[in-house]
């Protein structure tokens, strides 16, 4: 069971880091896993999202993962190195 304190807690460290560069590594199940860089682009209540750009455009779209899933280890978020 995970504790509401727990989810506070994950929502605050990450709050910090709004506005940096991210990578997300997420399980999405059946041995796919998926790596995306991004921008920590806002937190709310129950999620944080994520702009990430298209593989073959110019465009970026919003990719949103709720904070249960860091806790239970299906997403990985790591900051990445400023160049």
């Amino acid at each position: 069971m995970i504790a509401k304190s727990d989810l506070l807690q994950v929502r605050k460290d990450i709050e910090g880091f709004v506005g940096s560069k991210v990578r997300v590594k997420a399980n999405k199940g059946r041995k796919r896993i998926v790596v995306k860089e991004g921008v920590l682009e806002n937190t709310y209540p129950s999620i944080f999202v994520i702009r990430v750009q298209n593989e073959f455009e110019d465009t970026f779209r919003s990719v949103s993962y709720s904070y249960t899933d860091l806790l239970t280890h299906t997403v990985e978020l790591s900051l990445c190195k400023e160049q």
